[in-house]
């Protein structure tokens, strides 16, 4: 038999759960004609088949979480995996059922003796979410029951799926790894036409800001320890869909492009990400990555990076306040910024300076 494997469909990415089969055990296909539709973190994907002929096992069902590499169709015949049109295949540890994230207590070991270890077996309790009380962290068997009660009282436990899980992941990855550190500032943009296009500014904003100091525009490979500064911006654009999740889509090159293509390019990845349509390409290989949560609330903000890129750029609701102008009280419309970096490749100067380049070109009428 023949094994087709489930290939990488995008970057980190490291599993997908099975939508539904396009095709069934025993029936012929030909060389890229769908094969089944795979949810990813961003989107629902259809994977063609790499090759033509017989299928004569299907490795999963719909509903399964499946790793990357791991054996996805059995194709009649004899051979070695033909790869994939969407992808490099790696080798995977197999198939699995989907499984709570476990975030918590990342690092440390949790202390229970053998008794309080079977109540919590008992209870359907576990020990990972709970808070010790006891002495040296340890956890008592009053913390058992008391987390037993709580979960009795509130509705079953909702498995994380598609974009919700691997923000989960992402996210632990990102915490564990990354040295951030934030700065905050405002930037007066008072000079402003009225009808300006935030978001569009912002991107002009952090392209100058990249030119000024290219050193928050880079990868960071931690294994080599050693750092890329990267020459084009790929901008990562954090999209939030309030049922789905957060959707980080790649804006390409924009340092090269004028606002009106911009604005196109964006609203057709909002469109996309709407859709779940998003091509696997399109989110790859973002070199920094903004995020305008101002558009939802909030004033300043850590946001998170996400390796192996070293910053992102935060904007905060814009606000009016009083500022001093020529030593008199005026009232201005003010946009607060928050910056993110990675405090093992970027330095809190760069970081300043990186900053201050993006309020200089805010500050500026258009």
């Amino acid at each position: 038999m023949n094994i087709f494997r489930l290939p990488d469909l995008g970057e980190g990415l490291q599993e997908a759960e099975l939508v539904e089969w396009r095709v069934a055990a025993g029936e012929d296909v030909k060389v890229d004609q769908p094969l089944v539709a795979v949810e990813t973190a961003k989107a629902v994907v259809e994977i063609p088949s790499p090759q033509g002929g017989r299928i004569e096992r299907l490795f999963a069902s719909a509903g399964d979480v499946i790793r990357i590499g791991a054996p996805l169709v059995g194709f009649e015949g004899a051979g070695e995996d033909t790869g994939s049109v969407v992808g490099a295949v790696q080798q995977g540890s197999g198939v699995v059922r989907d499984q709570p994230i476990s975030v918590g207590h990342v690092g440390g070991a949790v202390r229970a003796t053998p008794a309080v270890r079977a109540l919590a077996r008992k209870l359907n309790v576990d020990l990972a979410m709970v808070t010790p009380s006891g002495a040296d962290g340890l956890i008592t068997t009053q913390d058992i029951e008391r987390v037993a009660r709580i979960l009795s009282e509130t509705e079953a436990a909702e498995p994380l799926r598609g974009v919700r899980r691997a923000m989960a992941h992402n996210m632990a990855q990102a915490q564990a790894e990354v040295a951030a550190a934030t700065i905050v500032d405002d930037a007066d943009i008072h000079a402003w036409a009225s009808g300006t296009d935030t978001t569009i500014r912002l991107i002009r904003a952090l392209a100058q800001a990249c030119k000024a100091e290219p050193a928050l525009n880079a990868w960071f490979e931690p294994h080599a320890f050693a750092r890329r500064v990267m020459k084009k911006i790929d901008l990562g654009v954090a999209v939030d869909l309030s049922e789905e999740g957060l959707f980080v889509p790649v804006l390409r090159d924009v340092g090269n492009r004028d606002a009106q293509d911009l604005r196109k390019g964006l609203d057709r990845l909002r469109q996309d990400a709407a859709a779940r349509r998003i091509p696997p390409e399109e989110l790859r290989g973002a070199t920094i990555t903004l995020s305008n949560f101002g558009m939802i609330a909030g004033r300043y903000a850590a946001p998170i990076v996400l390796p192996p890129t070293v910053a992102i750029l935060g904007a905060g609701r814009i606000r009016d306040e009083v500022v001093a102008v020529d030593g008199a009280p005026a009232v201005h419309r003010i946009l607060p910024l928050s910056l993110t970096f990675d405090h093992r490749v970027v330095t809190g100067g760069e970081a300043g300076r990186f900053l201050g380049a993006v309020i200089a070109d805010l500050t500026l009428a258009a």
